[in-house]
């Protein structure tokens, strides 16, 4: 039984490693590059990427883009740091359960979050209702959902979770007693999280501020539920090109754009996420 056992052995120690990694590159290859080389190939079509940077569509979806993605970012840093103070150092009760629900949050469609706007403040929303049972008016004032605020309000609310659980994570590993140490010499509570909490959330607010960065870029489900016709981003241009006018060359350009963008930005991501983790 072993001389077989030891023949079988030596022959799969004889395959080279590069066969085993047939199977993986090929099935990467047949779902993703050959599709995204379909992308790249039909944006080389003559004139295409001239035509389309010269379009005034396309530099305000740009524009609008980065804006909206970058504007989002920020609001969900502000936003996610102090809600993951409350959560992480102000005891409450039910605040396990809150730090349990994030996780659940985060597997979350997006079109589900900007659903619920569209409840509370929409036109016909409970807001507006609310207003118009109470004043008489023919209608209510919150008609700001399908403005890019609404967008971005939407894309605040649904990417703060992500920045909040690399910040919750990294608060959990925080030596209490430094904080006890910097309230004995009598810091305040704004001091202590400058000079002490704040510091040690660097790493984590840069990785999980990354992370939304490029998900926002790409976002395209909450700009379509908002209604907003006004907003066109990138992936929206994309949708108008490729669906509305079967423009095909100039879709597959704006694409090839937008993935060179989260490309850049996922390798930004990628640097933020190693140094965090070195640092810890």
């Amino acid at each position: 039984m072993s001389a077989p056992a030891s023949a079988g052995a030596s022959a799969s120690r004889a395959v080279p490693p590069w066969v085993w990694a047939l199977p993986p590159v090929a099935v990467l290859g047949l779902v993703f590059l050959y599709p995204l080389g379909l992308v790249v190939r039909e944006s080389l079509a003559p004139g295409a990427y001239g035509d389309v940077f010269a379009s005034e569509a396309f530099r305000d979806a740009l524009v609008t883009t980065v804006w909206l993605a970058g504007g989002a970012t920020v609001g969900c840093l502000v936003l996610g740091f102090a809600l993951a103070l409350v959560i992480a150092f102000v005891p409450f009760p039910g605040g396990k359960a809150v730090a349990r629900f994030i996780d659940v949050f985060l597997s979350f469609p997006s079109f589900l979050i900007t659903l619920a706007l569209l409840f509370v403040y929409g036109t016909v929303g409970m807001a507006n209702g609310l207003w118009t049972d109470v004043t008489g008016a023919a209608e209510g004032p919150f008609r700001f959902l399908t403005t890019p605020w609404g967008v971005l309000l939407a894309e605040i609310t649904y990417f703060t979770p992500f920045v909040m659980r690399p910040l919750l994570a990294a608060f959990s590993q925080l030596d209490t007693a430094q904080l006890e140490v910097a309230s004995s010499l009598g810091a305040g509570p704004g001091r202590i999280v400058r000079r002490v909490i704040l510091p040690e959330a660097l790493p984590a607010l840069a990785a999980g501020g990354s992370l939304v960065l490029v998900m926002c870029l790409n976002e395209f489900g909450i700009v379509l539920f908002t209604g907003a016709k006004g907003v066109t981003t990138l992936p929206m241009l994309v949708y108008g090109k490729a669906i509305l006018e079967s423009d095909y060359p100039a879709a597959c350009v704006v694409a090839v754009v937008n993935i060179a963008i989260s490309v850049g930005l996922y390798a930004l991501y990628r640097g933020v996420s190693r140094r965090a983790g070195a640092q810890r």
